[in-house]
């Protein structure tokens, strides 16, 4: 048995909604019940019951009922009535209630299953300011090689303005008309569109994984953008710290031709190469010379191995790095990323 002094502490919060009974429908907040000998005779304590989180308990000693705890007996997660009957179960041995599944209805609940949602912050406050870095860099500098990077293995959340746009257009969202109307004009989205995509993404991802680190992949792009940023995050908000990515022309331009015998992107040549160069230091760089005033740019050099480079964005985001992240071995993706293993063979 886990002793109850090796238990991590639970802070989850789970929302359950679409359950047909409105007495389970809502928040379940962690048990604060004492410690109390469960059917299976695990000795549970505050936050837990037969060894797992616990939103309330089987034995109805929490502060809100309906339960939502775990049996062991039945190695199930379960919502029970107020009068403490089943209503919902679902059949795994996860750590936590699953929202990824469909729970099933037992003979006390009301057909369909509900909706399972995880929060890790309480939904009731205001969400955690996230901790932002802006990554910029001319195209070719290795912006999103680096991001990856980061996010697989240190942990951070990688955040592109194109990928949320271009989702946002997909699924339909009240602002797709517009976007798709810019887009396909080939013009910049509105500022105050792109910024607010940014911020519900960030809120989204902290409320469900938890998670606060997040490098914004070629964002701010123009002075424009910035002033967008303040609009929607307010001018009292520290400016965040700047990666930028710095490469002469010359390599990039090698790079980018390089990649283009396997990227298909149809601006990988040179003509483009030249326009979206131009572009970047008309538009791109007055940015990166405020945050140099500001002392918030962290220059980069790029030109160099990448092994070198990934070394130094580990040692610019250690201070928010989760050590645990921080020490993982390289996975097979990024290797090759860095160059340390081949690029696997394409299947004709």
């Amino acid at each position: 048995m886990t002793p109850i002094q090796a238990l991590k502490k639970n802070t989850l919060f789970i929302e359950v909604s679409g359950a047909g009974i409105p007495e389970i429908d809502g928040l379940f907040v962690p048990s604060t019940a004492p410690p109390q000998e469960s059917e299976s005779g695990t000795m549970s304590t505050a936050g837990y019951w037969n060894g797992k989180m616990a939103w309330d308990r089987a034995d109805g000693k929490s502060s809100r009922s309906p339960a939502l705890s775990y049996s062991n007996s039945y190695k199930s997660w379960r919502i029970c009535r107020l009068d403490g009957h089943l209503a919902y179960h679902i059949d795994c041995e996860d750590e936590i209630p699953p929202c990824d599944r469909e729970w099933e209805v037992y003979h006390q609940g009301v057909a369909p299953a509900p909706k399972v949602t995880v929060h890790h912050f309480d939904p009731r406050e205001a969400c955690p300011a996230p901790n932002v870095v802006f990554v910029l860099g001319g195209p070719g500098a290795g912006k999103g090689t680096m991001c990856e990077l980061a996010q697989t293995q240190l942990g951070w959340t990688h955040l592109s303005t194109g990928d949320l746009l271009r989702a946002e257009r997909e699924k339909g969202g009240p602002t797709a008309t517009v976007i798709e109307e810019y887009m396909t004009a080939g013009k910049l989205v509105p500022n105050e569109i792109t910024v607010t995509l940014l911020k519900n993404a960030m809120e989204m991802i902290t409320r469900t994984t938890g998670k606060t680190n997040f490098l914004l992949d070629g964002f701010p792009r123009s002075l424009d953008n910035l002033e967008a940023w303040y609009e929607i995050f307010g001018r009292e908000t520290d400016l965040p710290k700047m990666l930028y990515f710095e490469c002469p022309y010359e390599v990039l331009e090698q790079r980018i031709l390089g990649r283009a015998k396997f990227s298909g992107r149809p601006d990988d040549n040179i003509e483009s190469i030249k326009l979206r160069f131009d572009t970047f230091k008309a538009e791109t760089l007055p940015i990166v010379e405020l945050f140099r005033s500001k002392g918030k740019c962290v220059e980069v050099d790029t030109s160099q191995g990448r092994q070198d480079v990934y070394n130094l964005v580990v040692d610019h985001l250690a201070e928010h790095t989760d050590e645990e992240f921080a020490a993982k071995p390289l996975t097979e993706r990024s290797e090759i990323l860095l160059g340390l293993r081949p690029w696997p063979k394409r299947k004709d």
